[in-house]
């Protein structure tokens, strides 16, 4: 499950659409950038269940970000 998501735009003043996003998922941190076309690119370490956890993350930034 991920918890404590959140987003900011990764270009702060301008709009260029492109996110970073923070999260954590089964009890560790992680950090991505996420791209308008849907891309993740991530900073850091990458979740063991990696297509599950970016199934989950483009479901909650259509949810928060496309609405």
């Amino acid at each position: 499950m991920i918890t404590h998501f959140r987003f900011k735009p990764m270009f702060e003043n301008t709009q260029i659409p492109g996110w970073i996003v923070s999260f954590y998922y089964n009890q560790k941190s992680y950090k991505a950038e996420y791209s308008k076309d849907g891309n993740i690119e991530w900073i850091g370490e990458i979740p063991g269940e990696i297509v599950e956890v970016e199934k989950k993350v483009h479901e909650l930034m259509l949810y928060h970000v496309y609405d």
